[in-house]
């Protein structure tokens, strides 16, 4: 492609690299120039125009971005039509949308015009999020570089779409003289809220005295009708002796984790009844703003694996903005 100011008698065929006001109206950037557009643009009085001329080997901006795009979709994925050089891709579905830096640093390495950008590796998205986009920086690219591209992203998983599944959830929540009824009830909402974000549902809820046999029976009356399991305990989780991780066990359970990297949710519990998983949600998990609750909750909603190694690899972008109405910030 060669690009730079053309007389305007001369300019049929080429793209018009700015947009211009005529006599007759505008024409607009990245329009291919009509002889009829010369004719006006001399009769406005305009001798030059700055333009870019397709060459041969070339392709043009927007045949070049749907080719990646299309090469780039994964199940759970949609592209949209290109515009000036651009396709957005979009998730069809909610789930937990994965990126590998090093394959996108490649597909972006290949040219300078050829352009991709996605979300942060491991976010949860909705149904019809934009989750990454393609953009060509020139009116025009060479045709090999783009094939290079599409081999490239034939051959590596550079994104993807773990699809979230309908879960059936219960809740066990643990009661204190100072926890308020209203309070319980709030949190039920939110956790029915999060989970309706992903497709699944809460079945069962129950309400227990703050022991570990109170829990443990809990437990074994709902881990039959259940997918997940989700206890809150009145007063946080402070240790592998406290009464929520107690109650697991008793109830034939196992304790996977106790703690994670993120904050806030440093009190999280992880563990299975049976082949139900169970969460020990931290005391910010009562609140709708984001904390390492929802990353676990989401994961597994997603089928994701969420042992110890995912949970102790959080640490790098697990401090998250404060909750400050939660009873200890992390600043006092």
């Amino acid at each position: 492609m060669r690009f730079g100011p053309v007389a305007t008698e001369d300019a049929e065929g080429t793209v018009l690299a700015h947009a211009l006001r005529l006599k007759s109206g505008r024409l607009k950037k990245g329009k291919r120039l009509s002889g009829t557009d010369v004719a006006a643009a001399l009769d406005s009085g305009v001798k030059r125009l700055v333009v870019a001329r397709i060459e041969a080997g070339d392709i043009e901006e927007d045949c070049a971005a749907e080719q990646l795009g299309r090469a780039l979709r994964r199940d759970g994925m949609r592209t949209a039509d290109p515009f000036t050089g651009r396709v957005n891709v979009y998730a069809e579905c909610a789930g937990i949308f994965t990126a590998d830096a090093e394959l996108v640093a490649q597909l972006n390495r290949v040219d300078p015009d050829i352009t991709f950008a996605t979300l942060p590796d491991q976010v949860f998205v909705q149904a019809g999020r934009m989750i990454a986009t393609v953009k060509i920086i020139s009116f025009a690219v060479n045709q090999e570089k783009i094939k290079e591209a599409v081999e490239l992203c034939k051959g590596a998983n550079h994104i993807g779409l773990k699809r979230s599944e309908p879960t059936k959830v219960g809740l066990i929540a643990t009661k204190l003289p100072t926890l308020k009824m209203s309070t319980m009830d709030k949190t039920a909402t939110i956790l029915r809220e999060r989970l309706e974000l992903a497709g699944s549902s809460l079945v069962a809820e129950r309400r227990v005295d703050h022991t570990a046999s109170a829990v443990s029976e809990a437990l074994s009356k709902m881990v039959e009708q259940t997918d997940l399991i989700i206890v809150f305990g009145a007063s946080a989780i402070t240790d592998r002796a406290d009464v929520i991780p107690s109650g697991l066990r008793d109830a034939g359970g196992l304790v996977e984790t106790l703690g994670m990297p993120v904050d806030p949710g440093n009190l999280l519990m992880t563990g299975r009844m049976d082949q139900v998983p169970v969460i020990g949600a931290p005391g910010c998990a009562r609140s709708p703003a984001e904390n390492g609750f929802d990353w676990v909750l989401q994961r597994m909603l997603a089928g994701l694996d969420v042992g110890p190694d995912y949970i102790t690899s959080l640490g790098v972008g697990g401090l998250l903005m404060e909750i400050h109405e939660r009873p200890q910030p992390r600043e006092g």
